[in-house]
């Protein structure tokens, strides 16, 4: 082949190699261009969906929508029953706007909105428990009370059974249950054999009201547990500052309620613990022996003191192995905040008076003057 013809083909070759390559370059850009114009397009559309989505279902409209949320329901489960009741557009949107704004704590309960309703004016009716209907029950549970005392009261009042209350809160299954909705709360301290009722003082004393005419043993529980979290979550900081487990203050509160009445009686009280504990004495406080024997007696006798119970703070050393009822708020506080003192007895007289000591012998003097 002579030397010009290959100089041709190679020009040629060259040259369709060149519009080869030109075409991908089309090909390709019109490719990215597509691309682009579907990320723009559908950006568009989701930003406008979404910006859609957070406004009312019908900003014209006043027509009422009754709700029901139940006890226990999660975020999403709410999230999806506005939904297919109307009072939201998209439950998926509604959850990421609640997550983004950090809102929780929702309410239960039967609610009525309005198709014309902001998301940030559902959110505060569910936060708030702004409700129309009346309850059905309303139920007060006093502070002190075991859980043996608290299922006769919802028994009086409810159409369960105290034995079906005490059967479900010893239910393994259930506890467990609990501890996975309520972990930083709940430990495993309460699955310790020698304790006796796995959610003695982990109830909470407060009313609560029930908007069903029957309602479930774990409809209430789960209140009662809502209500636990709320208040002793506030306190979880200080707890840990203490050295503290929510098991130990907890149990710490169980105690100072059951000998003493009001606030300042309490942190006056705490202090004497806490100065009982660092001098390595026994707490030995009443209260724990009573719930050690099961029973109430209106005098501990020298005998009750000698029970082997982990809950007998004569027996054991520190606190008992749990708490030994429910407590208000302020003793949870003072166990937390105790008052300082030098005080190592306390002593309570028949009028409700109670006597400090920094000894044993200004305690026994406590006695003679007071205990006749």
């Amino acid at each position: 082949m002579s030397k010009d013809k290959k100089n041709s083909n190679f020009r040629d070759n060259l040259e369709a190699r060149s519009e080869e390559a030109k075409t991908v370059r089309k090909i390709v850009s019109i490719i990215i261009i597509a691309l682009l114009l579907i990320l723009l397009i559908g950006g568009i559309s989701g930003y406008l969906y979404v910006k859609s989505a957070l406004e009312p279902v019908d900003p014209e409209s006043n027509e009422e929508v009754k709700v029901t949320i139940p006890i226990g329901s999660s975020s999403s489960q709410i999230a999806s029953i506005l939904e297919k009741n109307g009072v939201i557009k998209d439950a998926l949107v509604f959850r990421f706007y609640i997550k983004f704004n950090n809102e929780s704590n929702f309410q239960a309960g039967e609610y009525t909105f309005t198709t014309g309703m902001k998301l940030d004016e559902i959110i505060d009716s569910l936060k708030n428990g702004k409700i129309m209907a009346e309850p059905v029950h309303s139920i007060t549970i006093p502070e002190g009370k075991t859980v043996e005392e608290l299922a006769e009261i919802y028994a009086k009042e409810l159409s369960f059974t105290k034995e079906d209350f005490l059967n479900k809160v010893n239910n393994r299954n259930f506890i467990e249950q609990l501890m996975e909705a309520y972990p930083s709360i709940l430990s495993d301290d309460i699955l310790n054999p020698e304790i006796r009722t796995p959610l003695e003082g982990y109830l909470f004393a407060s009313t609560y009201e029930f908007y069903e005419k029957e309602p479930s043993v774990e409809t209430v529980i789960y209140e009662m547990m809502k209500k636990t979290d709320t208040v002793v979550s506030k306190y979880l900081d200080e707890i840990s500052e203490n050295n503290f487990s929510v098991h130990e203050a907890v149990t710490f509160a169980s105690v100072i309620e059951k000998e003493a009445s009001t606030a300042k009686q309490r942190k006056k009280i705490a202090g004497v613990f806490y100065n009982r504990i660092e001098q390595g004495m026994k707490l030995q406080t009443d209260p724990t022996v009573l719930y050690a024997l099961g029973k109430h007696k209106e005098r501990v006798l020298y005998e009750d003191l000698e029970i082997e119970s982990p809950y007998n703070t004569y027996y054991v050393e520190g606190l008992p192995i749990g708490p030994i009822g429910s407590y208000a708020e302020s003793s949870l506080a003072a166990a937390l905040n105790p008052e300082d003192s030098d005080y190592l007895y306390f002593l309570h007289d028949g009028d409700g008076e109670i006597y400090y000591a920094e000894n044993l012998e200004q305690h026994n003097k406590n006695k003679q003057e007071h205990m006749n």
